[in-house]
């Protein structure tokens, strides 16, 4: 059974180039297939512990929905940062492979001299690379095929760099170095760019990790104390009183304000680790590893700052009474 059909065509495919390159050995549909009988297995025993505490049998779809988007997810970051790691590498790859055809070497045992164990996971890719053209295929042929698999766009750019170098015959050592050097460049440039914006990742943790919880903890209390407030006052509508206001009873309850609290908590927390993503790596999804330990953090605060809050203001109103 293929359990990959159930999703839409181009998520489908994307979760399979998102198998591939994340470096699972398994077929990618034997890897969902395992996925899908985890998430019904983990949906039964959420179902029978909501069964138990009474509680909605809907919530248990959820959790299906959830352990699939989760692995989607998290093959998606493994594949990113597979290929990233890559990415890193290949500028040491080039530049040994220029090494070699200085040696005299032919471009094809070149490139599969290049694939080291110090270069993984990039020498996996060589090395099949290196495989297809030892069997007979073109070695443009081949490395086109690599830049298909990798699918990165510093490796593809450089990839058709070489392959326009071997269709015109010119000094393909040269290049390779000139264009490792470059990328090496390009790479400490880029660190130096991410050390600069590290200030604005902070303000933004520190924004949805502490200011917006004790914000939301010091409004929910003040609810409760209004609530609490409103709820010891007679009742004035059926009094004529000549004041400029009127006070009644507050409709909204204090279970309302909390669950919106969190579900706001949660959502912002959400939405600014798809920043803090885009902001450090370029990549709005690598942001997801920090969503649990900001939602984490984001709701403990919340809940300290209510039970402080809470336990000293209505001492303090206790003590005026």
């Amino acid at each position: 059974m293929n359990t990959l059909k159930f999703y839409p065509k181009s998520i489908r495919n994307q979760y399979i180039v998102n198998i591939r390159n994340a470096g699972i050995k398994s077929n990618p549909t034997k890897y969902h297939n395992a996925v899908f009988l985890f998430s019904i297995i983990l949906t039964i025993i959420a179902s029978t512990i909501f069964y138990i505490f009474n509680v909605k049998m809907y919530f248990a779809i959820v959790v299906f929905l959830l352990v699939h988007i989760f692995f989607y997810y998290k093959t998606s970051i493994k594949a990113s940062d597979r290929i990233k790691n890559m990415e890193v590498i290949f500028p040491d790859v080039i530049s040994l492979m220029a090494s070699n055809l200085r040696s005299g070497i032919t471009i094809d045992k070149a490139f599969i001299l290049s694939a080291r164990p110090e270069f993984y996971p990039l020498d996996e890719e060589i090395l099949k690379t290196g495989k297809d053209i030892t069997t007979g295929q073109d070695i443009i042929h081949a490395l086109k095929n690599m830049s298909d698999r990798i699918q990165s766009e510093k490796i593809s750019k450089v990839i058709m760099l070489i392959t326009s170098g071997l269709r015109a015959g010119g000094n393909i050592a040269d290049l390779l170095e000139q264009t490792s050097s470059n990328m090496k460049k390009k790479e400490t440039l880029e660190k130096k760019s991410r050390s600069t914006i590290l200030m604005y990742v902070i303000f933004i943790f520190f924004a949805v990790s502490v200011g917006a919880p004790v914000l939301f903890g010091l409004s929910s209390v003040l609810v409760q104390i209004v609530i609490g407030l409103s709820s010891r006052l007679p009742d004035l509508s059926s009094t004529q009183m000549n004041i400029p206001f009127s006070f009644g009873k507050v409709s909204i309850t204090l279970n309302f304000v909390i669950y919106f609290s969190i579900a706001f908590i949660i959502v912002s927390d959400f939405i600014s680790s798809l920043v803090i993503g885009l902001v450090r790596k370029g990549d709005a999804k690598a942001g997801l590893r920090y969503f649990l330990p900001i939602v984490g953090v984001s709701l403990t605060i919340f809940f300290i700052i209510r039970i402080f809050l809470s336990n000293t203001l209505m001492q303090a109103i206790s003590v005026v009474q």
